[in-house]
């Protein structure tokens, strides 16, 4: 595939990215319930937000941030004095976050509709979260090295996203995808797409941490 190719490839991928989430961004906060029941998602959501060891203060940015799901552990963990930048690619999800901040009266939560690809992080950020977002986005491993050249010494990534487990269980790799990722953008292909890896390469202290019978992982790195 020449580069042309790719690129055209890469935004059809994005524009369909954006129709579909726009489609389901009312309906988003339901499937985020459906999913913890299936998979726990929200305990894993906590143990990201916690690996991120932030304190009251800091500033994090979740990257595909959807609808805000993780903003109630974000904004318990850095507090009003601390700031969370929300980004996502679609404006129907960022306006269901909106929502959901203004219902909360949280003052602290700036949001930013971009494609992590292009988004320019500040400087200085405690803290960079991502959570089910990071394998839909082709350019994953440039987001992390552009994402850890801002972080401030001794301050974390941390990715919480799907794999294939390297087990007999990944036959059934296929199906679960088609249930619960296809609905929102994903296929198999993406299982060729290891965020943990980019994590290993450009940050100290890697680690990850296998959840789920190895379907979820949550991969950790300081600067």
């Amino acid at each position: 595939m020449n580069l042309l190719t790719h690129n055209a490839t890469v935004s059809n991928n994005r524009e369909d990215l954006i129709k579909i989430y726009r489609k389901r961004a009312k309906y988003y906060n339901f499937f985020a319930k459906v999913y913890d029941i299936v998979f726990n998602s929200w305990t894993y959501r906590k143990q990201a937000v916690k690996e991120l060891n932030l304190r009251r203060g800091d500033t994090v940015v979740d990257l595909g941030c959807g609808t805000g799901v993780n903003f109630s552990l974000l904004e318990k963990a850095v507090g009003s004095k601390g700031k969370i930048i929300g980004v996502d690619l679609t404006d129907a999800m960022l306006a269901q976050a909106r929502k959901r901040v203004e219902k909360e009266g949280w003052s602290n939560v700036e949001l930013v509709q971009s494609d992590a690809a292009l988004f320019e992080f500040p400087t200085g950020v405690d803290g960079i979260v991502s959570t089910f977002a990071l394998t839909l986005v082709p350019e994953f491993d440039q987001v992390i090295q552009n994402g850890c050249q801002t972080l401030s010494p001794g301050k974390r990534w941390v990715v919480l996203d799907l794999k294939v487990p390297s087990n007999p269980l990944a036959r059934f790799a296929p199906l679960l995808t088609f249930v619960f990722v296809r609905p929102f953008g994903g296929t198999m292909e993406m299982a060729t797409r290891h965020p943990w890896e980019s994590i290993n390469k450009y940050l100290k202290n890697p680690c990850t941490i296998e959840l789920f019978m190895g379907f979820v992982y949550i991969a950790i790195g300081e600067r």
